[in-house]
């Protein structure tokens, strides 16, 4: 298998995608399959760019063992698009937002959504947790944990 590239994208890049880029990195490492994935996350919009992660995503990552050390940076379509091979928008507005970024076809064929790889939540979508409290934090866990291993799965057969 080649190496995969893939990119995961929320709003701002400081609460579901870097999760997302912390979980699936752990199912690789405990998978023993590095060599053959690269993981990144960015946001849609650049509001965030150059700080860590949420300090209460990252108190919640910590809890499962996930250390969130990227740092938040806003999708660069002219080099995102061709770089990564898969690109995992965390809801319907980000898949829209990505769609109307991308240069050409080949770039929109990259795009899916995080919870088309769900085995066991029954979630359309990541919800952002930054408004809400606890809760909010662990359902996007939850949701991450299922989903990229539903992912890591897939794409391990290509």
């Amino acid at each position: 298998m080649k190496k995969q590239k893939v990119l995961f994208v929320c709003l701002g890049n400081i609460c579901r995608s870097p999760s997302a880029e912390a979980v699936m990195k752990g199912i690789i490492d405990k998978n023993g399959s590095g060599h053959l994935f690269e993981i990144d996350s960015a946001g849609v919009i650049a509001a965030h760019e150059g700080e860590p992660a949420d300090a209460r995503m990252k108190r919640h990552a910590i809890k499962r063992g996930y250390q969130l050390t990227s740092i938040s940076r806003p999708v660069v379509p002219s080099v995102d698009f061709d770089y990564f091979d898969w690109v995992v928008a965390m809801d319907d507005q980000n898949v829209r937002d990505l769609t109307g970024m991308a240069p050409d076809e080949a770039a929109r064929h990259k795009i899916v959504k995080m919870t088309d790889y769900a085995r066991h939540m029954g979630y359309d979508e990541v919800p952002d947790p930054y408004y809400g409290g606890d809760a909010g934090f662990e359902l996007v866990l939850d949701l991450l944990e299922d989903a990229c291993q539903g992912l890591y799965d897939h794409v391990s057969r290509k």
